[in-house]
């Protein structure tokens, strides 16, 4: 495929390489972007978050009460609900994550001074009244405009509960359930999305085998029905990272294969393993370069669950939903470890970058994916403290990349110098492109290293484009982030960092940037 782009520039362009230009020792750093050929949907749900009881996500982090002063519409934040319209959320997962397998959705419904407290205790052993249930998640996604993505109990509930929760949810027939939900104030039923049957069961999710799982998963899909005109894209627990044997078990039957939509996966960015997580701010290049190789064995995953799922499912009509995913630091000092507070920098910028980038090429495959998470815990877009709030670095670069939801993808060629350091080499630009339905071309760039800046040529073949546009996200230090009291340390900019000449564009990226272009005809 890549000669085959190489050859349609040179027809295009009619290039002539001489041997002086092959002796040259000036690093190659060149994007081809196929214009008038797209090739599949990037769905906008790659583009989805993950809200977990845990720390304050929940608690503090989207819901305040609706006694609190703290301006809210109906108990949640308002200064959140409009950071997250701004990004158009395209889904939501709740209410967890491992949070989940210990779940009882009728603990959260009701008059909330009914509602029985839980202690969390998969999070910091806290006591939760439960105030933020059901009605309140689906509240939250009609205000932001997203679709809801309900996760299961499978580890610790029953096949009753779980079938009920959909009835009660999605049902407009005369039944105990939908009764129960229009007595608790909800008179129509909600549209339900996504559903997923358990949550990493292969650990916190009850630490099954693949076979014992297919069994039960098998089991409860039985009973989440589609009501009135609700359709449910079923989730099946699918691995964590590598590994490959839970998908094969997964797909290989079709009698499992055909009682779910979509299979999860699940991969964290580490500096250099799950003992050794690292510092959010305090570090060096060496632990950037770990952290921005890691990153980029996301697509090293994907391809070889792929490779799977295309055995088994030439059609594609199963999803990969990467509904987990993102840096884990260390939690900020003084924090309470079981609530996974770290700060954001523009290493987590590039970090998002490069995801997106990597998900955009798979969308043939990758429908769904879930930052981890949305507010507070882990690589989150928003940071809040009492009344105040703050958008963190990831938050900028999924405003950025807002544009490539819906689009569809363009084929593209990259070949790039390598970022080096002592001894190890990983490809210094990561990149994707989408033309949309106004016919504007997108182009997302990330230079992952970070202390040079880079040139890139960019021709782009089959079309010409009037105007072009850009937006850049940079800072000078690697470790910069944004506080309450400094909230704007790292924010986009207008970027002018590029020249058309002749059909080929030509972009000098700043070291530890992001780059967003836009091209109209």
């Amino acid at each position: 495929m890549r000669k085959l782009f190489i050859l349609l520039l040179a027809v295009f362009m009619g290039v002539q390489f001489t041997s002086a230009q092959k002796e040259t020792t000036a690093p190659v750093n060149q994007l081809i972007v196929v214009a008038n050929h797209p090739g599949p949907v990037i769905s906008k749900d790659i583009y989805g978050h993950f809200s977990e009881h845990l720390g304050t996500c929940i608690y503090g982090g989207l819901w305040v009460g609706r006694d609190s002063k703290i301006p809210n519409t109906e108990g949640l934040r308002n200064d959140v609900l409009f950071a997250l319209r701004e990004i158009k959320v395209p889904n939501l997962r709740w209410p967890g994550g491992c949070f989940a397998d210990t779940y009882h959705w009728k603990d959260g419904i009701g008059p909330q001074s009914q509602r029985a407290s839980i202690v969390n205790t998969h999070w910091g052993g806290v006591t939760e009244d439960n105030s933020f249930g059901t009605h309140e998640f689906m509240r939250l996604t009609e205000l932001i405009n997203c679709d809801a993505y309900i996760n299961g109990n499978v580890g610790s509930g029953t096949v009753r509960e779980m079938a009920e929760w959909v009835e009660y949810l999605t049902s407009d027939s005369d039944s105990p359930m939908t009764r129960l939900r229009k007595q608790n104030g909800r008179e129509e039923p909600w549209k339900v999305r996504y559903f997923a049957i358990g949550n990493e069961n292969w650990g916190c999710g009850g630490n099954m085998t693949a076979d014992f799982y297919s069994d039960v998963m098998r089991q409860y899909s039985t009973y989440l029905n589609n009501y009135g005109g609700n359709r449910l894209y079923r989730v099946a627990c699918g691995p964590s990272d590598y590994n490959y044997a839970w998908t094969e078990t997964l797909m290989k039957d079709p009698g499992i294969r055909g009682r779910f939509q979509g299979l999860s996966i699940h991969y964290y960015s580490l500096v250099d393993g799950w003992n050794n997580k690292g510092s959010a701010t305090e570090f060096g290049e060496n632990e950037w370069f770990r952290t921005m190789n890691s990153n980029l064995q996301m697509d090293v995953i994907i391809k070889g669950h792929k490779a799977i799922m295309d055995r088994y499912d030439p059609q594609k009509t199963k999803g990969l939903v990467v509904d987990e995913w993102g840096n884990w630091f260390n939690v900020e000092p003084g924090t309470n470890p079981g609530f996974l507070y770290q700060q954001n920098t523009m290493r987590d910028a590039v970090t998002a970058a490069i995801h997106l980038n990597i998900f955009n090429q798979h969308a043939d495959r990758v429908k769904v994916a879930n930052l981890a998470q949305m507010v507070n815990v882990l690589q989150s877009v928003i940071l809040t403290k009492d009344d105040k709030m703050v958008l963190t670095p990831t938050y900028h670069v999924f405003r950025m990349y807002r544009v490539h939801q819906e689009a569809k993808l363009l084929n593209t060629d990259l070949v790039c110098e390598d970022y080096e350091f002592q001894g190890r080499k990983i490809p210094a630009i990561s990149a994707s492109a989408s033309v949309d339905n106004d016919g504007k071309v997108h182009i997302s760039l990330a230079n992952l290293n970070p202390s040079k800046d880079i040139t890139l040529t960019c021709p782009v073949v089959g079309e010409t484009f009037k105007t072009i546009t850009g937006e850049v996200l940079t800072a000078g230090q690697m470790n910069a982030f944004n506080t309450f009291d400094k909230p704007e340390v790292v924010k986009p900019a207008s970027f002018k960092g590029f020249k058309m000449k002749d059909g080929i564009l030509t972009v000098t990226m700043p070291a530890k940037s992001v780059v967003v272009l836009e091209l109209v005809k």
